[in-house]
């Protein structure tokens, strides 16, 4: 797709009436979604070429942690036969990657959570999907959510639409998210700030955390 056809684009979706602008909240969290070491590592077919946007969840995970707001991690955990996934592991034979005895599942080095901060195991898509993560948030009183991690068109769009429909502001931090195929991820970015969150720069979403963490 050409410049052009981009602002074709983004003109025919304004006309619509999509991309309505949210406003963050001043009680946010951040969500790693699946920071997993098969889509760094080339010998794993889920290798995706993710390097740099990792050093982006890396950057934003410390600037989350300065600021003091909760932070959640999330894995995907399955039996050794995949049962535990469903319809999911059926579809994607990708998923034998992260069951149990395979080391591509392990978290990815300095996106480990700390004792204080919630380890999230699942088994589907979302991050919200038969866990406790809404509950762990309302507890906590979270109106908005920073979500980064992998990938852009499969777990973090997911986990993006059902923050929305929990009720929580989503804000995807686009160079903290990443994809195996750069269109996929550009398109899906897209489509998300049109129709369920805003899409920020990791610039942004810094300034953000350091205005609450300064009282600004």
């Amino acid at each position: 797709m050409t410049i052009a056809d981009r602002e074709a684009q983004a003109e025919d979706y304004a006309r619509a009436g999509f991309g309505q602008e949210l406003e963050p909240g001043t009680r946010p969290a951040l969500i790693v979604v699946d920071p997993a070491r098969a889509y760094i590592d080339p010998d794993c077919p889920l290798y995706a070429g993710v390097e740099e946007n990792v050093e982006a969840m890396r950057t934003l995970l410390a600037e989350a942690r300065e600021a003091g707001i909760p932070v959640v991690i999330t894995e995907v955990r399955l039996r050794a036969d995949g049962s535990d996934a469903g319809v999911f592991f059926k579809k994607s034979g990708t998923l034998v990657a992260f069951c149990e005895g395979s080391p591509y599942g392990e978290l990815i080095d300095g996106l480990e959570p700390t004792c204080a901060e919630m380890l999230v195991t699942k088994k589907y898509p979302s991050a919200f999907f038969g866990t406790t993560l809404n509950s762990h948030l309302t507890w906590l009183g979270v109106d908005t959510v920073l979500i980064a991690g992998l990938s852009t068109s499969g777990c973090v769009r997911a986990t993006t639409l059902d923050a929305m429909q929990h009720g929580y502001i989503p804000i995807v931090v686009e160079d903290a998210v990443g994809d195996r195929d750069s269109a996929i991820h550009r398109s899906n970015l897209f489509d998300m700030q049109q129709k369920m969150a805003e899409v920020w720069p990791l610039s942004r979403a810094q300034e953000y955390l350091r205005a609450l963490a300064s009282g600004n």
